[in-house]
């Protein structure tokens, strides 16, 4: 059975209330559900936080025990520099998710800090980009 983690950093935890128009209406609570639903044999693993030092200390502690780290760091993938490094200084390949297409909305969220150390990056299918990210991993 492969262990998975889903990580998703700030503001993601507002997901269904949060600009519905751009990330859907569906918690991820509900959508984590759906997943683990569709993957019975994948062991699927949840993390939220709107703390950078949390995220980079989550990575830390899974990052050499499981198969593979779904990541969505929401804002902090344009900024944090730690986030990146902590990626890159894990074994566990991690695959970076955005639910909207980050290269159709504003500059600053054209650069990703984490894309370069990541195995692929997944953007822009709404939720079903964390369904991507599971089946690469298959």
């Amino acid at each position: 059975m492969k262990k998975l983690i889903i990580i998703n950093g700030p503001n993601l935890n507002l997901l269904g209330k949060r600009e519905p128009h751009i990330y859907g209406s569906l918690s991820f609570t509900d959508f984590l559900e759906q997943l683990k639903s569709k993957f019975p044999l994948v062991q699927i693993d949840y993390f939220q936080s709107n703390v950078e030092g949390i995220i980079i200390d989550k990575l830390h502690e899974v990052g050499f025990n499981c198969d593979g780290i779904i990541l969505n760091a929401g804002a902090y993938t344009h900024t944090s520099i730690g986030i990146g490094d902590a990626v890159k200084g894990i074994e566990t390949p991690v695959v970076e998710v955005h639910i909207s297409n980050t290269f159709g909305r504003e500059a600053f969220r054209h650069q990703s800090y984490i894309s370069v150390h990541a195995k692929g990056v997944i953007l822009g299918f709404g939720m079903q980009s964390y369904e991507l990210a599971i089946q690469s991993f298959l």
